[in-house]
Parts: C-alpha cells; sequence; structure tokens
C-alpha cells in the first residue's frame, strides 16, 4: 500500500479527487441498499428487481457518446459541479417514493442520477491521463478501484444495518448530506480543463468519435475486454438470494449488506496483493480465476455461512481486470479522444452489465435455480479469458 500512499501525498490533485470520490461513493451505497430494501418492503415481483437493476446502468448506455462529446468539448469543473447538483436533486426525490404505484418515479430518478454519476465518473477517469503518465496512473486506477472497493465494505456494511435500524428514506437524506459535502470540496479545487475542440459542433465531435473508434480495432477489443467486468453483476442475484433463500436468517436489509460488504473486502484486497503480478502475459489467468471464484460461490449458495467464501473468491480478482483494462485503454487514445473513449468503454459495460442484470431475473423467472444461474456466469469469465488470448495475440 505505500505506493498508493506515496503518489498521494506527491500529487494534489489526484488526493483531492480521491477524497471526493470516497465521500461520494459511500454514500451512493447507502441509496443503493435502501432502493432495493424499499422494493422488497412493497412486495415487488421479480422484474421490477431487475428493471431497477437494469435502469442503474442504462443511462451509461445510451448517454455515453453525448456525454462523452461534453466532456471533450465543454469547461470542465463546471461540467462537475453541474452533474453533482444533479445527482443531490435525483437522490432527494427518491423521498416521494412510497408505494409501487411511483414505481414510474423510482424508474426515472434512477435513470437520471445514474446518468449524471457516470458522467461525472467519465470525466474523472479522463482527467488522469492529463497529469499522470505510465506507472503513476496504473498506480492511480489502482487507488480508485480500492476507493470503490473500501466505501463499498464500509457504506455496504453500514447501510444495510442503517436501513434496518431507521429506514430507507433515512438512509437517502444520509446520501444527499454526503453528496453535499463532496460537492463543497469540489467547489475548492482547481481542476485542469479537458476541452480539445471547443469550436467543433456537437454532432461533428460525435462523428468523429465513431470514426477514431472504427479506425482503432485495438482499442474496441480493449473495451470490450473492459466491459466483461459487467458480467460480475451481482445486485439481482444478492438481491433474490436475500429474499428467497436466506430470509429466515437475518432482514433482508442486513443480508444485502453483509454479503456485498464481504465481496468488497476482496475486491480491496485483490488489488493491493495483484498489482505487481498482472502483465499483458499473465492477464488471461485473472479471467479464469475469476470465472473459477464465481463457480465456487454458485456450488455454496446453498449455505447462508459458506457462501462468504464463495462469494469472497467471486470479488478477488475483478477490481484488477478492471484498473488493467483502464490503464490499457487509457494509454491507448489519443490526445483529444479520452473524454468519448472513454464514454464508449462505459456504454459497452453498462450494456453487458444491464444484459448480465436483466438475464439474471429472467433466467430465473424461467425456472433456473440462483446457483445454476452464478455458475453461468462464471463460465462466461473463463470464456473472456480465452477471447484476451486471441487478442493479445493478434493485437498487442
Amino acid at each position: 500500500m505505500g505506493k498508493y500512499i506515496n503518489l498521494l501525498r506527491s500529487n494534489t490533485l489526484l488526493r483531492r479527487l480521491s477524497c471526493i470520490q470516497l465521500i461520494c461513493s459511500f454514500g451512493a451505497w447507502f441509496s443503493n441498499v435502501a432502493i432495493y430494501s424499499l422494493l422488497i418492503e412493497l412486495s415487488s415481483p421479480a422484474w421490477i428487481i431487475s428493471t431497477t437493476a437494469v435502469l442503474t446502468f442504462l443511462p451509461t448506455m445510451i448517454l455515453a457518446p453525448l456525454s462523452g462529446v461534453l466532456i471533450d468539448k465543454l469547461p470542465t469543473k463546471p461540467l462537475m459541479i453541474t452533474l453533482f447538483v444533479i445527482e443531490i436533486t435525483t437522490v432527494l426525490l427518491l423521498l416521494l417514493i412510497d408505494s409501487l404505484d411511483m414505481v414510474w418515479l423510482l424508474f426515472a430518478v434512477i435513470f437520471l442520477r445514474m446518468g449524471a454519476g457516470s458522467a461525472y465518473f467519465q470525466t474523472e477517469m479522463s482527467l488522469l491521463p492529463c497529469f499522470l503518465k505510465d506507472n503513476d496512473l496504473k498506480l492511480a486506477n489502482e487507488i480508485h478501484s480500492i476507493i470503490w472497493s473500501i466505501s463499498y465494505t464500509a457504506g455496504m456494511g453500514l447501510a444495510g444495518f442503517f436501513v434496518y435500524m431507521y429506514g430507507v428514506k433515512s438512509a437517502f437524506i444520509a446520501d444527499a448530506a454526503l453528496f453535499l459535502i463532496g460537492l463543497g470540496l469540489l467547489a475548492n479545487i482547481k481542476i485542469p480543463s479537458l476541452v480539445a475542440q471547443k469550436s467543433e459542433r456537437l454532432f461533428f465531435m460525435l462523428k468523429d468519435g465513431f470514426l477514431y473508434l472504427k479506425k482503432s480495432p485495438k482499442i474496441l477489443h480493449i473495451i470490450i475486454l473492459h466491459a466483461c467486468v459487467g458480467i460480475a453483476s451481482y445486485d439481482v442475484i444478492v438481491a433474490l438470494l436475500a429474499d428467497k433463500v436466506y430470509y429466515a436468517v437475518l432482514g433482508a436489509p442486513l443480508v444485502i449488506g453483509f454479503i456485498n460488504s464481504f465481496r468488497a473486502v476482496a475486491l480491496t484486497i485483490g488489488s493491493a496483493i495483484f498489482s505487481r503480478f498482472v502483465t499483458r502475459k499473465s492477464f488471461h489467468l485473472f479471467f479464469f480465476a475469476q470465472g473459477v471464484g464465481i463457480i465456487v460461490w454458485a456450488a455454496l449458495q446453498f449455505n447462508f455461512y459458506l457462501a462468504f467464501i464463495g462469494i469472497f473468491l467471486a470479488g478477488l480478482f475483478s477490481s484488477t481486470i478492471w484498473s488493467y483494462t483502464y490503464t490499457m485503454l487509457q494509454n491507448s487514445v489519443s490526445k483529444g479522444y479520452h473524454g468519448r473513449m472513454i464514454a464508449f468503454n462505459d456504454m459497452f459495460l453498462m450494456g453487458l452489465t444491464s444484459f448480465i442484470s436483466f438475464l439474471s431475473g429472467f433466467l430465473y423467472d424461467a425456472g433456473f435455480s440462483l446457483s445454476i444461474i452464478t455458475a453461468l456466469l462464471g463460465v462466461l469469465f473463463i470464456i473472456a479469458g480465452i477471447y484476451y488470448m486471441w487478442v493479445r495475440k493478434n493485437y498487442m
């Protein structure tokens, strides 16, 4: 961990952006647990739960081309502040939802909030190559992954307890309060502008981005590889396990919080342990290990306590896959295209994540057991490892 601490000490901008990320990511999990807990309290059918999960990822897929252009065209700091304000407003709107008759408002709020959140994240990730290079950029991506994992661990665990004790509305208020703190920190830092082609029209920049991607097969394959992280989309599976399998052990909010927290511990440890071992020649092994870990989880889901071993293995390698593919992408994109390519990258990732979430709910409604559905995700990761070996041979 010393190398991460040294980089944060030496780079003020990275340190402050990371602090904002930690606070806001922590708060976001309060809303995440609260939303699924609310749906369970309202006796929502499986299709509403799976649709909610899909809408968590769908905005990125739909809005990515436009957000990428805006990142490359608009002044960076005002854009980031505007996106923060949208996120805070939409969190407060969640307080109005108290029945399934208002599920349309829930869907709309999730869509708007996640659209703003993904655009903010894309902006931040586009900034990193502007002031970091080579190994520092790789370490910064790993720091982002570790912060996400730490906030996931603490956020999910405390959110589960918080919702159980104080209710879903209190969790939404807590989330909004933490985002207000993040907004205050963002307003007081100096951020370089990403604007590269201010005089060009939106349509031209959008078209130019698609043409750049079309002419860069290596970048396209890296984007697809990064999207494979979306196979590890467990929200629907965890919610259904809490509601249908482990309901007699603990309350649903606690089950969701504990399972996701244990997985996040593995995500945090994985990034720190495997950073020194991941190379282009060994990277396929991490896909294979991720797949095997998920299959082990599937085999242990019948027992609430043994399943924690499986969820730990299912989360041990995915953060390494995420950070390494992101670094490959950032190092491969030409200056002036980072916003659009990172937006396209998130579009592919969230598209696959949405499909996996929908597929999980669909297969469960069709009569497949949750263990079979989970094992299928493990097999898909093994296939992704084989695909990486092909890409490495032909494009790297």
